[in-house]
């Protein structure tokens, strides 16, 4: 028999003739098992009835709770092969085995070259708007990002102007520090297109223009053995020049390969015509609408840096094919991960402000949830919810014939379907003019006037819709606007347009006026609401929005924006049997 200790976690015994032999001392969890010992017996399992007795009321098998020697690493054996990249785990197994020095390779350095006679720093401005014809010089950081993403450091030269000499010194000077070089802009065929000719002077320009959209003017160099990179400058053409070459390039020189990206199967939300001969990447919103992943194009502009903020994934057209039709399953490159794809709620609609505080809650209430929002328009909004490409839609579509709001459209667009009306708010629209109304516009009519030009929006848009309801109601057609077939898909982008001289005019939201320093002539209030199919209402992050919709916070944070009423917020209105 063997003493019992209490603050022992195992005893130490012997199989021998049928029974088990205790050994005279206890044993506590990592310590090695003694001479003669080939089992353990957990004190879960032990009686002690007296003080020199103990019952055990399981049966021991030779080994059990015991760990041979070797089970985890034994000597000779490969603990990580070349090329590994080192994580916690790896270091722990290493020091574990003994191994305090390993091989590893050298981070590679990468140092970036802005160039262009228009940027300007940030810092530079001192809380200043940059003058006309200045950018504000962002795509080093792209630059900088990937780089410390993929394994590199990376550092920012000075800004060089666009003059040939000045670009070679600076080349020149990178290569004496940098194992990679990016030159930034510069890389097209424009007059002020220097970036190749330098880069052919030091060295050897192997490819000048490649097969992609965007990203066609990339340059692929080697100067002094380096590997030089010529990146465009319109910022998303930049991004998956970086993405495509200097991405791969680091991983090669790290010995290592680059990350994958996780991919998924999503149907096509609209058409997507593509040229024949190129690889075009579409930035995309993806969201998950029951069992299948919908996938909706941002949009193409290369210089829409937004797009590469908003988009949850990419989708490849393929060189030999000249796009996809709507619905079409197609593979997504994702660049978030699939659990906040999974929790996003799915908007296709009316571009609203509220929408943005909306978002913001979310965010701040579901860790990990999100509103996805594509900006495509009342009626566009109700025709993905009819095809099951979105969770809800925001709409605010005038019925001429009654005057109410987005019923009328509900049924004719979602026939047979269930469909809850909930108001987000009550809000003014009116015509956006600029500050002090300098052409004297004081309602619809006077956008007829003589060198009176107008911003409209896109078809099928409910501001749209008004706009023909009041000019119909004026009497007036609408060639007789100028710019009425101009158009911009959301209230900030007509305020944008304004702003800038671009347009004397544009029908938009009060909100959008505010934000823009912009006059505001009040035409009509409007009841902007969020239509959900019935199968959609109850589940927990469209739920989720809905409570906070409702929330004090919700309602503070419009009433900032200027031109809400939020006394109708959380009313629902069912359309729809069933």
């Amino acid at each position: 028999a063997a003493a019992f200790l209490g603050d022992a976690n195992f005893f130490k015994g012997r199989v021998a003739g049928g029974g088990v032999e205790v050994a005279d001392s206890l044993i506590r969890t990592g310590d090695p098992l003694p001479a003669g010992a080939d089992a353990v017996v957990m004190i879960e399992e032990i009686e002690h009835p007296a003080a020199d007795v103990i019952e055990i009321r399981a049966a021991a098998a030779p080994g059990q709770h015991v760990r041979l020697v070797g089970e985890d690493v034994a000597a000779g054996e490969m603990l990580l092969p070349a090329g590994w990249r080192l994580r916690g785990p790896d270091l722990a197994v290493l020091v574990a085995a003994g191994v305090g020095e390993v091989a590893v390779s050298r981070r590679p350095h990468v140092v970036i070259i802005p160039t262009g006679d228009e940027l300007v720093g940030l810092a530079d401005l001192a809380g200043d708007a940059p003058a006309a014809g200045q950018v504000i010089e962002s795509n080093s950081l792209l630059a900088v990002n990937l780089a410390a993403a993929n394994g590199a450091t990376a550092a920012v030269a000075a800004t060089v102007p666009d003059q040939p000499d000045l670009i070679e010194a600076a080349l020149r000077e990178a290569l004496q520090a940098a194992d990679v070089v990016v030159v930034s802009a510069g890389s097209s065929a424009g007059a002020g297109d220097h970036a190749a000719a330098v880069m052919s002077r030091l060295g050897e320009v192997v490819v000048h223009g490649v097969a992609t959209r965007p990203g066609k003017p990339t340059i692929l160099a080697v100067c002094e053995n380096k590997p030089v990179l010529g990146m465009p400058g319109y910022p998303v053409s930049a991004w998956l020049s970086l993405d495509n070459f200097l991405r791969p390039l680091l991983a090669r020189l790290l010995g290592t390969a680059p990350r994958a990206r996780e991919v998924v199967q999503a149907r096509l939300a609209r058409r997507v015509p593509s040229p024949g001969g190129v690889r075009e990447f579409l930035r995309a919103r993806v969201g998950r609408i029951g069992d299948e992943y919908v996938v909706s194009p941002l949009s193409r502009g290369a210089g829409v840096l937004t797009s590469l903020v908003q988009a949850d994934g990419l989708v490849e057209v393929p060189e030999d094919r000249e796009g996809y039709d709507a619905g079409t399953m197609v593979p997504v490159g994702l660049l978030r991960s699939r659990g906040e794809i999974d929790r996003a709620v799915v908007h296709i609609g009316s571009h609203d402000l509220a929408l943005d505080v909306l978002a913001d809650l979310l965010r701040r209430a579901e860790p990990g949830g999100s509103l996805s929002s594509t900006n495509a328009g009342s009626q566009a909004g109700l025709g993905a919810l009819a095809r099951g490409e979105a969770h809800l839609a925001g709409t605010h579509l005038l019925d001429p014939a009654t005057g109410g709001y987005n019923e009328a459209y509900v049924r004719r667009l979602l026939p047979g379907r269930r469909v809850a009306l909930f108001c987000l708010a009550l809000r003014q629209q009116g015509l956006l003019v600029a500050p002090g109304n300098p052409r004297g516009i004081t309602g619809v009519a006077d956008l007829a006037r003589r060198g009176v030009r107008y911003i409209n929006r896109q078809r099928g848009a409910g501001t749209r819709v008004l706009l023909d309801y009041l000019l119909r109601g004026a009497g007036l057609a609408p060639d007789r606007l100028t710019g009425y077939r101009r158009e911009a898909y959301t209230h900030l982008a007509v305020a944008a347009e304004v702003a800038a001289g671009g347009a004397d005019a544009g029908l938009g939201i009060r909100a959008a006026a505010e934000a823009a320093g912009l006059d505001f002539v009040p035409v009509a209030e409007e009841r902007y609401e969020l239509a959900i199919p019935a199968e959609h209402y109850e589940l927990r992050m469209v739920a989720a929005l809905r409570a906070i919709a409702v929330g004090d916070a919700f309602r503070r944070g419009v009433d900032k924006l200027g031109g809400y009423d939020t006394s109708c917020t959380g009313e629902v209105r069912w359309v729809g049997e069933g």
